[in-house]
């Protein structure tokens, strides 16, 4: 029986997304769990998996298209099977399919429609905008780069250009710059000015992660009633079991700080499972699994990558499935699980020496922590001032959720796992 692959919804404020290609072409043999299309939302690019074995048997939507969440895009049957789109159309609704038109009372795919005369609009036309055809992410590269795309050539399906055609196109520009600039003597001296070195003014359009960030932030700093706690922490005895745990350890394979903290954070919240949570009306949602949300930096703004079950895995477990998930997002290849499904949020800035900040909560969930920089400051211990290191942490809460008391106390529960570290590890 043949199955309908729909565009997925990867985010509770995602309404549409574009597709950018087809991984697997019509007439070709998918597996479960094979990459089958490539979709843009305002988050990032992320890899759809199919849901299903068998043989792509249609494409219902064009690559570059932008297909509200939950729209069929895609018809996989069985090897051999005859897959009727008329059937489907009747059986899911041919309002819902695109290429399908209903006509004389009755669903006919579109093309069909067209042949027979009927005026249809799918909202598939191929045209693109300046008459190029280039994928959204390409064209927003080209729009922050101020490249001229009429100069770049297209690798892709039918002079297609893509964001590794932009790469290489910049890349060649370099090199030209680096030959045509590089000077056969020494230039004169040139008399300073300061008029003369001041940066011509810019504007610069906001990406559409930039856009999704603000729309974000700018709901949940209005809708939901924030309230702040602050813990500092005595961190040496971690930092001297990570050094230890890191000297077994590959160059590749070596923990971070953020990997020990997303540990203990995971397994304090066991005990806090209002921390763990969601509000939806008049209910708290309190989640079975612990899923941690990690904050990584973009070039145009940050993505959360989530570790699953992170009370659950080991340390070194932690670590790779956070590197391997946030290289992904680097690469702008990241999949629907990378990014959605966390039930509580870490944000680290410690890696800039930051001390101390807070962070705006990742709706819909009900708490996030601000970790800051482990750093040496002189210490008072028994009448003493002795060097020791210091990390402070601010957990910013719903105040719909939870109240201070509980974020304190879960703080100091956090001191626990922090300060004798080698909890993390049985």
């Amino acid at each position: 029986m043949a199955e309908i692959v729909t565009m997925p919804k990867l985010g509770f404020d995602m309404a549409e997304g574009t597709l950018v290609r087809w991984v697997i072409q019509e007439g070709e043999p998918v597996a479960k769990g094979a990459i089958l299309a490539e979709i843009e939302t305002d988050k990032a690019t992320v890899e759809v998996e199919s849901a299903f074995d068998g043989v792509v048997a249609r494409h219902l939507v064009k690559e570059g298209e932008i297909v509200p969440v939950n729209t069929p895009i895609a018809v996989i049957g069985a090897s051999g099977e005859s897959v009727d789109i008329q059937a489907i159309g009747k059986t899911a609704g041919a309002a819902s399919i695109p290429g399908v038109k209903e006509v004389a009372g009755s669903s006919m795919p579109a093309e069909t429609a067209v042949s027979q005369g009927q005026e249809v609009h799918t909202g598939l036309e191929a045209g693109l905008p300046d008459g190029f055809k280039a994928s959204p992410l390409a064209r927003k590269m080209a729009l922050e780069q101020g490249i001229d795309l009429r100069g770049v050539s297209g690798s892709g399906p039918g002079g297609r250009i893509t964001k590794k055609d932009l790469e290489a196109y910049l890349a060649a520009q370099r090199e030209v710059v680096g030959v045509t600039r590089r000077p056969l003597e020494a230039p004169p001296p040139v008399a300073f000015s300061p008029a003369a070195q001041m940066p011509a003014g810019q504007t610069v359009p906001v990406s559409r992660l930039r856009g999704a960030i603000g729309r974000r932030m700018t709901e949940a700093k209005q809708q939901v009633p924030h309230f702040y706690v602050t813990y500092e922490y005595d961190m040496a005895a971690l930092m001297a079991l990570r050094s230890e745990v890191n000297s077994f350890l590959t160059e590749e394979e070596k923990t971070s700080v953020n990997d020990y903290i997303v540990k203990a954070v995971a397994l304090t919240l066991r005990e806090f499972p209002n921390l763990n949570a969601t509000l939806n009306g008049s209910e708290i949602i309190r989640h079975g699994q612990v899923n941690i949300g990690v904050a990584v930096a973009v070039e145009s703004g940050l993505l959360t990558v989530v570790c699953r079950e992170a009370d659950l895995k080991p340390i070194r477990q932690i670590s790779s499935d956070i590197r391997v998930m946030a290289a992904r997002v680097r690469e702008g290849k990241v999949r629907p699980d990378d990014i959605e499904g966390s039930t509580f949020s870490v944000s680290n800035l410690g890696m800039f020496n930051v001390q101390h900040f807070i962070a705006i909560i990742n709706p819909p969930e009900a708490a996030i922590l601000a970790i800051g920089a482990v750093q040496e400051v002189p210490v008072v211990k028994g009448g003493q001032v002795l060097p020791g290191l210091r990390m402070k942490a601010t957990i910013s809460v719903d105040h719909r959720v939870s109240d201070g008391a509980e974020a304190a106390k879960y703080l100091r529960l956090l001191q626990r796992f922090l300060e004798e570290p080698l909890r993390l590890l049985v």
